[in-house]
């Protein structure tokens, strides 16, 4: 079983493509978007269950050079 959370991705001028890259590089998504807005990416994953959701994203998301800020959705059901 697996929490499915969609990560928005504020990156710092100039370091969005690089962001992109490395967040590829890391295979910890399962897809990955530009947006307008107040957000450069929107990144959607599957955390798995024995993971600590906080954990995950600082650990594999909030490190990555380049990244100014982070906002975590987690998502319940689907219809």
């Amino acid at each position: 079983m697996t929490t499915c959370v969609f990560v928005q991705i504020r990156c710092k001028p100039g370091t969005t493509y690089d962001v992109a890259d490395a967040i590829a590089l890391r295979e910890i998504h399962s897809e990955l978007y530009s947006t307008s807005g107040d957000f450069d990416l929107l990144m959607k994953a599957y955390v798995p269950a024995d993971r600590d959701v906080g954990h995950f994203i600082n650990e594999s998301v909030a490190g990555i050079a380049g990244i100014e800020r982070t906002l975590t959705t987690l998502t319940f059901k689907a219809f």
